[in-house]
């Protein structure tokens, strides 16, 4: 099995990434970034995840605390302000690693060539690790990340949190050689805890099982009341269950760029999705060149599968 590092920032879908992972891969840590909520917040709520659903073996190192460039941003309307929703958690007594997130991807890498991340929120801490040591793609197999869209964005109309968060950052990694498989909003969506996916989760009956259906309800109740859809989109779980099942998500080469510049597109992934990129043209030709591809995008997701996985994973837990 892949030794990977979860990278994220709960909030309430990366709660859920870290139930699924923490029981299907090897996984050898968990960094914290910014994100939905400041890094003091997300810290904190990943230390109370793992102390309740006993998974404090896991080690976990605190991340960067803001963007690259720009000013952090945070998603508290949807996840709370607190990022666990309306649940309350004891505080939390883990231990933080001693090496700062940054230093425990590249101690990882060192330690266990071949290491995937995945990366559940802003891309800061990935960035930060890539321009620390420029020799760190040589050892690792891929990152896998949620982020961005095919499409329609969800923190303007044509961005997605995680990478509008920074994008700076996004843009050293998807320009890092490292292979890419992105999961964006374009499949997570069509991947909803709907009441009746929240009643199957809460059915199973054990603790952590009650917790994870509380926190779906939040998540859902907020994304409902903003965005009139019906159930939040079940998005970090799904970067990880593409791990674990490779006919879940069906997936397209194409190269995707990083909008820095635009006044109503900052934080976009532009999906080139025509289908020449390796056609060579003519320099007088009315169509350019594709750039190749630099990232596997989900373009379909087997719904049924997903919550097959993660229903049958969640009853592991007490």
């Amino acid at each position: 099995m892949t030794a990977t590092i979860l990278d994220c920032d709960p909030g309430l879908d990366d709660v859920m990434a870290i139930l699924l992972a923490a029981r299907t891969l090897d996984l050898v840590g968990i960094t914290v970034t910014h994100g939905n909520a400041p890094l003091s917040a997300t810290l904190r709520n990943t230390r109370q995840i793992l102390e309740f659903a006993n998974l404090t073996h896991i080690p976990i190192a605190a991340g960067m605390a803001r963007p690259l460039l720009r000013s952090p941003q945070s998603a508290l309307e949807i996840h709370g302000q607190a990022g666990l929703g309306g649940v309350v958690l004891p505080e939390p007594s883990i231990a933080l690693h001693e090496l700062h997130a940054v230093d425990f991807i590249i101690a990882q890498s060192h330690r266990t060539p071949g290491l995937q991340l995945v990366p559940t929120g802003p891309l800061t801490n990935i960035a930060t690790a890539l321009l620390k040591d420029p020799s760190l793609p040589q050892r690792l197999s891929q990152i896998c990340l949620m982020g961005g869209s095919t499409g329609a964005g969800n923190t303007t109309p044509s961005a997605e949190f995680n990478i509008y968060a920074d994008p700076e950052a996004a843009q050293i990694v998807f320009t890092s050689g490292i292979p890419i498989k992105m999961v964006g909003l374009n499949v997570t969506r069509q991947v909803p805890a709907m009441a009746e996916r929240r009643a199957q989760v809460r059915a199973i009956g054990n603790q952590t099982a009650i917790l994870a259906a509380d926190l779906l309800d939040f998540f859902s109740l907020q994304v409902q009341r903003i965005f009139g859809l019906p159930g939040g989109a079940m998005h970090d779980p799904l970067a990880v269950a593409v791990l674990l099942d490779p006919e879940l998500v069906q997936f397209q080469p194409m190269h995707v760029a990083i909008e820095l510049r635009g006044e109503h597109t900052y934080g976009m992934t532009v999906c080139d999705q025509r289908p020449i990129a390796s056609v060579e043209l003519d320099a007088d030709a009315s169509v350019r060149r594709s750039i190749p591809p630099n990232a596997q995008v989900a373009i379909a997701v087997n719904t049924e599968r997903f919550w097959e996985l993660f229903l049958n994973v969640l009853a592991t837990y007490a």
